[in-house]
């Protein structure tokens, strides 16, 4: 992704080929976005006709499976079999909703001190959803569908480097739910921060770093605005004495190179026991050296070319091994 006057400039990281040039979306649109948004009937639609939508967005998923994994493979660069098991993952996700949402809107009652209370879930209106690149339609299906499940509207606002992505997230969506349920936008980072402001929205939710993260809560909190941010992380990979090695080695190379190592659950760093480093190392590397580097929309690839130095010849700085106490 680059940027041009007017507008984002999305590659393809494999190629560095241009995609396709997207102007931002201009002040006046922006109104008319969140204008209908706060206008949309969808919260108060009946849970019969929001299960019929979810259920349609899981058959047009399933029906565009192909051409949306493959979009997602020129704009984010994963292997086309990932891309595929994304968009999979996505209709488990409907299926799942459309089956338990009259439950999971089902009013609860307590008994307090011979007293009942009622929890209801309801909708609070406009969500501004700002999401990552890691998995374009996942990260909206995960985030988002609950809250449109529940009666909200989205604004969306995806990474810039997965713009395609974020336009078919909108037609979809449109396609299944109508229109003004979830709208894609296009803006820079200036802009969103003054959506997150905006009096037409209720709540925003981040995905992405630590430093971007503090700058949406700091302006969420001055605005007063519900908040919900799932930042990354560095997660340890922890192998002690007792381990099964060869099966630990096998999960440690699978968790930290599947989706090109572009997973906010990835193991980061590995710790393990000095007891069985060696041996660890010893069924480790060969896995690694043995995973297929190429053209991610090829069928045999397993990680997609990175900006740096081939994988297979820079261990020491893609997977750190340290020695656990």
């Amino acid at each position: 992704m680059t940027g041009r006057d007017g507008g984002i400039v999305v590659v393809n990281p494999t190629t560095g080929y241009e995609l396709g040039f997207y102007p931002y979306t201009t002040p006046e649109a922006i109104d008319r976005v969140l204008d209908d948004a706060s206008a949309s009937q969808w919260p108060r639609s009946r849970v019969e006709d929001r299960v019929a939508a979810i259920g349609r967005l899981g058959d047009v998923l399933v029906e565009r499976r192909e051409p949306l994994a493959a979009l997602i493979t020129l704009e984010m660069g994963k292997p086309i079999r990932q891309a595929r098991a994304e968009i999979d993952k996505c209709v488990t996700a409907c299926r799942y909703y459309a089956e338990e949402l009259p439950g999971i809107l089902w009013p609860d009652t307590f008994d307090i001190d011979g007293d009942t209370a009622m929890v209801r879930v309801v909708p609070i209106g406009v969500v501004f959803a700002i999401l990552p690149w890691n998995y374009p339609w996942w990260q909206v299906i995960r985030a988002m569908l609950p809250a449109i499940a529940a009666g909200n509207t989205v604004v969306l606002k995806h990474a810039e480097s997965v713009t395609g992505s974020a336009m078919a997230v909108e037609d979809v969506f449109q396609e299944a739910f109508g229109a003004g349920v979830l709208q894609t936008i296009v803006v820079d980072g200036p802009r969103a921060s003054d959506i997150i402001g905006d009096s037409r929205v209720a709540a925003v939710t981040f995905t992405g770093s630590d430093r971007v993260g503090a700058l949406v809560a700091s302006r969420a909190g001055a605005a007063l605005k519900k908040c919900v941010l799932e930042l990354g992380g560095s997660d340890p990979f922890v192998v002690l004495a007792d381990a099964d090695v060869p099966a630990a080695a096998a999960a440690a190379v699978k968790s930290r190179f599947l989706n090109n190592g572009q997973s906010c659950i990835a193991a980061k760093r590995l710790l393990v026991h000095r007891d069985v480093h060696d041996a660890f190392v010893h069924e480790l590397v060969p896995q690694v050296r043995e995973l297929r580097v190429g053209d991610p929309a090829e069928e045999t690839t397993e990680v997609g070319p990175l900006a740096r130095q081939d994988l297979r010849d820079s261990l020491s700085d893609e997977f750190p091994i340290e020695y656990a106490c």
